[in-house]
């Protein structure tokens, strides 16, 4: 009997977690000098193993393990199994280790599978999505997360004669393991994870790292997948480990049972395992050395960097976030190049000091701008970003903002393919109650084009598009959108968390069939189009539409308007679109402080199932 084949995997560095009792009754026997020589020791391991002395590539962090299982886990990422040996190797070599015992230890090595992506066969090479590549090799070189909390355990996949996971079909195990990571890609941010595969290397199949901030996001994200049948049916786990993450040199603090970080040290410092905040060093948190991910860029003053990102329409004022700045030069379409840099993107937003990475183009030059917290993580995307094709050398400098108080908003251009974000619109739009992308106290962008294409036909393309959409955690939804009222337009509305990535989908979206003009794009149809989400309960739909039609009759007799269309989502008629089109501003002021329209708000909060967005799209 044939057995079933296997999905491809693709491995990168090879993983230790070393787990580790202290031997608390020597500890306390042992002489003054004993301890202080096999601190210095064990302070001077961990720092060089985190700095990486002792190997080009891969990461060290070393934690804190709260409960009885182990007091301290050290865990090491390293490009080949012999250094892994030589660095467990090293540690028992120190004074420090004899005062340890190992309580349990777990080799394991960073990987991908088919499960993620069907080309994956004999190699990541196998994959034509750019952006996939890319994505894959974050994860099988990953950086040390900068997070204050672990969370460490092993698994199997059940082979029960009920539940047998190796027996279910490929395409039922790939499913199981793509509604699993919609749980986790809901995490974004607040959990970052590396899985490695141990089949033959250690007792279970594999392990999971996963690192936090907040530990009971930690406990909420497995708590929910525990109800999916993924976990429920066919999932086996080994011990857990929590610990807390801490810099080298406060080994002496953590065995004396002070507080770690020792007080008075920088908390982003602590976490790298730095005493100090070091500009020049080209690490982060303790990681360093993945392939091709050198810093190449030519470090420029900032006054001049400044001035570059003007000439392509970026204001660094807008990001109050950034910290430093880089600007790459391209020779490939501008087109194609946005393709790769909204793969790699995805992939940068995973980390908290990535703050924007866009392809912006100006005077006949393409070029890539990428912002971020602090030069270290600018350094490391500085290796990604040259690697991409087309590109040529690139600048960067700091950045210093004059913007105070903002959330990071991103107001770069004039021409942006998202929310106005001009303040004196906004000013007036929430004093009116009105929501102008931020609604319920997030930022949205959304992307509004018509196509005279038929509807059926645009969803399918669409749905196709959205697929890859959903790779990126930046998308809230995409949709076809008919008209209720049997006009011969229809609408795509893409909605998208980032404005860069709003951009950056309109590049894709404008390819669609029939399209025939983006909404607020030809600046002869006046201030374009407010874009009005709805969702209505199902048992007051009609009502909604004939009331919308009392709205377009008073509408029609008020100065400056153009056209308002109420459209209606294909895949939910509970979900509804309006586009309203003025012939300025002034205008679309007036209807939104008229009384009529307070009334229809008011009307509203009865029949919608959700509070309603109110964005420019213009």
């Amino acid at each position: 009997m044939d057995g079933r084949k296997p999905p491809g995997t693709e491995e990168g560095w090879y993983a230790l977690h070393d787990l580790r009792r202290i031997d608390w009754d020597g500890w306390r026997e042992a002489t003054e000098r004993d301890r202080e020589s096999a601190l210095g020791e064990g302070v001077e391991y961990l720092r060089s193993h985190v700095d990486l002395e002792d190997a080009d590539a891969g990461a060290s962090a070393v934690f804190s393990v709260v409960g009885h299982k182990a007091d301290l886990m050290i865990l090491h990422l390293r490009p080949t199994m012999a250094a892994l040996d030589r660095a467990e190797r090293r540690f028992e070599s120190t004074a420090f280790a004899g005062f340890t015992e190992r309580a349990s230890s777990y080799v394991s090595v960073t990987e991908v599978s088919g499960y993620m992506h069907e080309e994956l066969v004999e190699g990541i090479e196998d994959i034509e999505d750019a952006g996939m590549r890319n994505y894959m090799q974050q994860r099988i070189y990953p950086e040390m997360p900068d997070a204050e909390h672990v969370c460490f355990y092993p698994m199997d996949k059940r082979r029960d004669p009920e539940y047998n996971w190796y027996d279910l079909p490929f395409e039922e195990r790939a499913e199981h393991m793509s509604a699993h990571g919609d749980i986790g890609r809901q995490y974004a941010g607040k959990v970052n994870q590396i899985i490695t595969g141990s089949v033959g290397f250690d007792d279970y199949e594999w392990g999971v790292t996963l690192f936090a901030d907040d530990p009971t996001e930690i406990k909420h994200l497995l708590y929910e997948m525990r109800f999916h049948p993924s976990s429920s049916k066919f999932a086996e786990f080994g011990p857990f480990y929590m610990g807390r993450r801490f810099p080298p040199e406060d080994l002496p603090a953590l065995l004396a049972g002070e507080a770690v970080p020792t007080e008075g040290s920088d908390a982003d410092a602590s976490r790298a395992g730095t005493d100090d905040a070091d500009a020049g060093s080209d690490t982060e948190g303790g990681s360093s050395g993945r392939p091709d991910v050198d810093a190449a860029h030519e470090v420029i003053d900032p006054d001049e960097f400044r001035a570059r990102l003007s000439r392509f329409g970026v204001d660094a004022d807008g990001y109050a976030d950034a910290g430093y700045g880089l600007l790459f030069s391209a020779e490939a379409d501008a087109e194609d190049l946005a393709e790769e840099v909204e793969g790699l993107r995805g992939n940068f937003d995973h980390y908290d000091t990535h703050v924007s990475t866009a392809v912006r183009a100006g005077d006949g030059e393409t070029v890539v701008v990428s912002l971020w917290r602090n030069e270290r993580a600018a350094d490391t995307a500085s290796g990604f970003l040259s690697d991409l094709d087309g590109v040529r050398a690139g600048v960067g400098a700091p950045i210093e903002s004059d913007v105070g108080g903002s959330e990071g908003s991103e107001t770069d251009d004039a021409d942006t393919h998202g929310t106005d974000d001009d303040d004196d619109i906004r000013g007036e739009l929430g004093d009116n109650d009105i929501y102008a992308g931020q609604p319920h106290g997030e930022d949205v962008y959304a992307m509004v084009l018509y196509s005279e294409a038929d509807p059926g036909t645009l969803r399918e393309e669409l749905d196709t598009l959205a697929e890859r959409f959903e790779h990126y955690d930046t998308h809230v939804k995409s949709a076809v959108y008919a008209d209720e009222h049997g006009g011969d337009r229809t609408a795509i509305v893409s909605i998208w968390e980032t404005e860069d990535a709003a951009d950056t989908a309109s590049g894709f979206l404008s390819e669609l069939p029939g399209i025939v003009a983006r909404a607020g794009a030809d600046a002869t149809e006046g201030f374009g189009t407010m874009g009005m989400f709805y969702t209505v309960k199902p048992d007051y739909r009609e009502e909604f539409v004939n009331t919308f039609g009392d709205v377009t009759g008073m509408l029609e007799g008020m100065d400056g308007h153009l056209e308002t269309d109420l459209m209606t989502n294909l895949g939910d008629e509970n979900d509804m679109f309006i586009a309203s089109q003025w012939a300025g501003r002034e205008d679309a002021m007036a209807f939104f402080r008229s009384e009529e329209f307070r009334e229809t708000v008011e009307w509203g909060r009865e029949v919608l199932a959700d509070r309603p967005r109110h964005v420019f799209l213009a």
